[in-house]
């Protein structure tokens, strides 16, 4: 028995050596390493950042002369104020938190090649380019991350939520705009006729061809106006017409007079996510606006300009009753 004991507590001394040996040689691996994730990476130095997400969507923004574009769009401007502060935070992450080495757990984290919530790609003016995944939130406000390489870690620095891959998250969506002080006229016209309006006073305007018993509603014009001196837009398609577009025979065409005339046609509405596609005269892009927006330009009727009485009340126009 003594002998066993012996044998056993020798045992026991190699396992604590080998485990101690292990765990200070992975936390020496794991401080080599530790450091930014991309080396030699500089915010300023990045020409060309493409955004992806899981749905499929894409946004390619490109550099040139130190103003930023979205390439697939046209090159219609950027705002690179949205953009700078990603490509900081992105030199800033480092590599001191490592969650595994392997891919086994890459599509579980979503950050495989396959499967992932955000995938950035930058190409630099040395000509290099570099991936970052970003998946699921690890807790605690942090984001797993991975390069193209196998090595997954989490970070605070960067969440997914901050880089959309939607246009409108690094535009202006303002695409028309003319002050209302200014707007004397405005012509709509759709499948349901062409209606004129023109102002009367600073707040006030009236359509023509009304009668005296109709009544002008003014607040419901008002609000169409707003819409249109304020055009937002989804996304920019580009400065090439398609056939697709259907603005040969526009569903409406909305004219206005300000400091001069300008005209907008509302084109083909999408079959699936239901925008429009609108184009502006003094703009040379095309560009997607909500269904809302389509539906008022193209569905609005005379009488949604005209004032309606109000809901008669119960008993009220009936002969009073006759006294018992």
């Amino acid at each position: 028995m003594n002998q066993l004991n012996k044998t056993l507590t020798i045992a026991l001394i190699i396992q604590l050596a080998i485990g101690v040996l292990v765990f200070w040689s992975q936390r020496a691996v794991t401080a080599s390493v530790s450091g930014p994730l991309f080396t030699n990476f500089k915010a300023g130095e990045v020409t060309t950042l493409t955004l992806k997400d899981g749905d499929k969507n894409e946004v390619v923004l490109a550099k040139k002369d130190d103003a930023w574009f979205l390439s697939n769009a046209g090159d219609y401007p950027a705002d690179g104020t949205k953009i700078l502060p990603i490509l900081e935070k992105v030199e800033k992450i480092k590599t001191n938190r490592l969650v595994t080495k392997t891919d086994a757990s890459h599509k579980r984290l979503q950050v495989s090649d396959s499967d992932f919530n955000r995938l950035l790609e930058f190409k630099l003016k040395d000509g290099s380019s570099h991936k970052l995944y970003l998946g699921s939130s690890g807790g605690a406000g942090a984001t797993y991350i991975r390069t193209d390489a196998p090595e997954v870690y989490m970070t605070s620095d960067l969440s997914a939520f901050e880089v959309n891959a939607q246009p409108s998250n690094w535009i202006d969506t303002l695409y028309f705009s003319v002050p209302q002080t200014a707007t004397t006229a405005v012509t709509l016209q759709n499948p349901n006729g062409t209606f004129e309006f023109k102002q009367t006073s600073s707040i006030s305007w009236t359509m023509k061809g009304l009668t005296e018993s109709e009544p002008f509603n003014n607040g419901a014009f008002t609000g169409l106006l707003n819409q249109i001196i304020s055009l937002n837009m989804l996304k920019p398609l580009g400065k090439e017409k398609q056939s697709a577009y259907g603005l040969d025979k526009p569903q409406a065409t909305i004219k206005i007079q300000a400091d001069k005339e300008y005209a907008i046609d509302i084109g083909a509405k999408d079959p699936k996510d239901e925008t429009y596609v609108v184009k502006a005269s003094n703009s040379p892009y095309y560009v997607r606006i909500a269904k809302f927006a389509g539906d008022n330009f193209t569905q609005k009727s005379r009488t949604d300009f005209i004032q309606q009485p109000p809901p008669q009340q119960e008993g009220e126009g009936q002969p009073p009753s006759p006294i018992q």
